[in-house]
């Protein structure tokens, strides 16, 4: 059994996927990608991850209902959730956090932003 935590990453952009998955795994953390939202939703409870990163646009269901109906499923609704996006709207900040992601971050920050929250979600879960 691995001491690795395990972080579900939700993204359908492959340069994005490598980028995320470079740094992730280079951090220690073991990293399952998914590319469309209803494909992961379906393997949350498999996985069990520690943390879920997911894009607010994807194929499948959307980033807020994705986020929505794993916080409201009570044996998934304690993992973390970072929310990202190319958008970088404050109308997007609110309903992220009305649909209860922990975090919104817009991909046009450099990473490292990215990489300095997962500990504290990590560590609070």
């Amino acid at each position: 059994m691995t001491d690795k935590k395990h972080i579900l990453a939700i993204e359908d952009d492959p340069t994005y996927i490598r980028l995320l998955k470079t740094y992730l795994e280079a951090k220690g953390y073991q990293v399952t990608i998914i590319s469309d939202g209803l494909k992961a939703l379906n393997s949350v409870r498999q996985i069990m991850p520690d943390l879920i990163i997911t894009d607010l646009m994807l194929p499948g269901l959307d980033g807020h209902k994705f986020c929505r109906m794993v916080k409201f499923d009570k044996n998934t609704a304690h993992i973390p959730i970072i929310m990202l996006t190319a958008r970088d709207l404050d109308k997007e900040v609110e309903l992220a956090k009305k649909v209860g992601a922990d975090i919104f971050l817009s991909k046009t920050k450099p990473i490292q932003e990215l990489l300095k929250v997962i500990p504290d979600l990590l560590n609070h879960a």
